[in-house]
């Protein structure tokens, strides 16, 4: 066989899971325990990609989570759960999913976990964040960015 022919050899492994920032707040306790609990929850996730060397990368993913009675905030929870990834030999149109989809997949049960402990500790009803569809956020942020040129050529 020609060398031509010979695609690499593709590698992906975890090379390590860590939290790389937390936070919890809770601004209005104790008066906060005192109100009937009828929370209004905000949800924000992203995902951060840096190239470290050549085949290895860190993937961030930061969950906030803001619950609110009334107008009061009950509290503040942030989450970047990390991993760095060796990932090689993935042609170009594949390396994209794994960055943008498959290694947050990963991260995210790490992120869950540690999101329901800290509200736990802090006094709360357990907070367990719903299951994700990271396939579908990507090719969602794929769409988006193949649109913006296409609207900025418009104007």
């Amino acid at each position: 066989m020609s060398e031509e022919n010979q695609q690499p050899e593709r590698q992906f492994a975890i090379q390590k899971l860590y939290v790389k920032d937390i936070s919890f707040e809770t601004p209005n306790s104790p008066e906060i325990f005192t109100l009937t609990w009828d929370p209004k929850v905000e949800f924000n996730l992203g995902s951060k990609v840096q190239t470290l060397q050549d085949g290895l990368f860190e993937i961030s993913l930061t969950a906030t989570i803001t619950v609110k009675l009334e107008e009061k905030t009950a509290y503040l929870v942030e989450v970047c759960q990390a991993g760095i990834f060796t990932i090689s030999g993935f042609p170009e149109p594949e390396l994209g999913p794994m960055l943008g989809s498959y290694c947050p997949n990963i991260l995210f049960p790490y992120a869950r976990e540690a999101v329901a402990d800290l509200v736990t500790k802090g006094g709360f009803p357990p907070m367990l964040l719903a299951p994700i569809n990271f396939d579908a956020l990507y090719m969602q942020q794929v769409q988006m960015a193949q649109q913006q040129p296409q609207q900025a050529t418009s104007h």
